[in-house]
């Protein structure tokens, strides 16, 4: 039993990407940056039209500089872990890429809806898979792929870059829920399924779970980063992740994962697939050691940096404190609208959206950019509340906090509106919280610092000893909103 080590976490998000070391000990984790860079999408023009992809090639080369920094800077490293957004993935033959994969937020995936639906009904799909109905499944995306035929396997990203690290190709079972092929109650490929999106023979790989180890660095590998470790497998759905990190000391919890998205949903110990589960739109995906995430994908501070992007395009420099200062002190009254609409799913001038959006529904567009921002935050927030009272109808859960992990943890304002609109004290941090995560399973693996067979109860006492949360508490105070009736699922 190891005492202390450290481990790399690779942490991919849809703006950047992260090599951390996390070192494990009895007090705690502490985490060393030792690589950042950004990430988005790529439009290359194809055909007719342009194509939204990820560059997961540039990915894969500065996951490797990052892991020979890491190397280079701390003597020994037990293990390397990999995660990142979810639903997207390479295909290859014969082991080689077809093409760089296409973005999420990319158009094509509308075409695979109809045919997965001509193929099997809304209610047996959810039957099957449990998963909330967003066009850009991976299940849809595979149905819409002219390259499909052409393969003979599909990787999703984490698993992608595992299998250039190693040579194992591997389906993390956290992040496989997310694609729409995994059967929510057996936890496998669902065979009906992967004829519903015409799915060739052998192109799905065999199911890994967190903690598994997928292999060692291939030895082409080890020589450029400096160095040898095996890669485990750990909640690879970058949620999967962080909500193994939620800081949580009793049962009756809810987390919302803030990031470029917002993954609002509560843990359980199997799935919901009731007719009312379904009509609310909910999610059941799959968390580390077998457990439910049981939640909805709610836009997220996407809504905010689309709109920061829109300024500094005009050439404007925005300070994002100022601009949360100024938000926070808006006593004007300021519209609430719905984030789910579609318009604001692609990239492109989100202030203008909001605006167009407002106008169609009868509500003044905000009049500054302090505005704006509280309209989001606000807007944001208010989604969150409603989400919550969903899940918490359609599970029975009695939900008593609110746990905001994630990069809008540090948002001050939107933690506060949460509170208030929620009705609930909201603990927010660790900001780290993926990282954690993925650094905790791989030490559980490992056997470091004790934890060797740890229960995820465990593995979050270790959350707790290193952060402590920030603490808001519900006011009735508040900026008042102009808002529409919203349409509501009924549970």
């Amino acid at each position: 039993m190891h005492t202390s080590g450290s481990v790399a976490a690779v942490d991919l998000g849809a703006t950047s990407g992260r090599v951390i070391v996390g070192h494990v000990d009895a007090d705690g984790v502490r985490m060393d940056h030792v690589a950042r860079f950004p990430n988005g999408p790529v439009a290359l023009h194809e055909g007719t039209t342009d194509t939204l992809h990820w560059d997961v090639v540039e990915l894969y080369r500065q996951v490797v500089d990052g892991l020979r920094t890491a190397f280079g800077q701390h003597a020994e490293i037990a293990s390397i872990g990999i995660d990142s957004w979810a639903v997207d993935y390479g295909l290859l033959r014969d082991g080689r890429l077809l093409g760089l994969p296409t973005h999420y937020r990319d158009e094509r995936h509308q075409r695979g809806v109809a045919r997965v639906h001509a193929a099997v009904d809304a209610a047996e799909l959810y039957a099957r898979n449990g998963l909330q109905h967003l066009p850009f499944n991976t299940l849809f995306q595979w149905a819409a792929d002219p390259s499909l035929a052409l393969a003979d396997r599909a990787l999703l990203v984490p698993d992608l870059l595992g299998y250039w690290l190693t040579g194992v190709q591997a389906a993390e079972r956290t992040n496989v829920s997310t694609t729409g092929a995994l059967n929510a109650t057996t936890r496998g490929w669902d065979p009906a399924l992967r004829a519903a999106a015409g799915l060739p023979s052998g192109l799905l790989p065999t199911l890994r779970d967190p903690g598994d180890r997928l292999g060692p660095l291939l030895p082409s590998v080890a020589d450029a980063v400096g160095g040898s470790a095996p890669v485990t497998l750990v909640g690879s759905h970058d949620t999967a992740s962080a909500v193994v990190a939620v800081p949580a000391t009793t049962g009756d919890f809810a987390y919302i994962s803030s990031g470029t998205w917002s993954l609002v949903g509560v843990e359980l110990d199997a799935p919901v697939l009731s007719d009312a589960a379904r009509a609310a739109n909910c999610t059941n995906e799959g968390g580390v050691d077998g457990r439910v995430r049981f939640l909805k994908n709610v836009s997220g501070l996407w809504l905010l940096s689309e709109s920061v992007r829109t300024w500094e395009r005009t050439g404007d420099h925005i300070d994002l404190e100022a601009l949360l200062a100024a938000a926070a002190a808006v006593t004007a009254p300021v519209p609430v609208f719905d984030v789910a609409d579609e318009s604001f799913t692609p990239p492109g001038d989100m202030p203008a959206r909001i605006s167009t959006w407002c106008v169609e529904h009868g509500l003044s567009a905000p009049a500054s950019r302090a505005e704006v921002v509280r309209s989001i935050l606000e807007s944001l927030a208010d989604a969150y509340a409603a989400t919550l009272a969903t899940i918490g109808a359609v599970t029975g859960k009695d939900i008593r906090q609110v746990h905001i992990v994630g990069g809008g943890s540090q948002n001050r304002l939107l933690c506060q509106l949460t509170a208030n609109r929620t009705g609930r004290p909201v603990l927010a941090g660790p900001v780290e919280a993926t990282a954690l995560g993925n650094v905790l399973v791989q030490a559980r693996a490992a056997g470091l610092a004790g934890l060797g067979g740890a229960s995820l109860e465990a593995l979050r006492a270790v959350v707790a000893r290193t952060v402590e949360p920030v603490r808001y508490t519900p006011s009735a105070e508040r900026t008042p909103t102009r808002t529409t009736p919203r349409r509501r699922m009924s549970v």
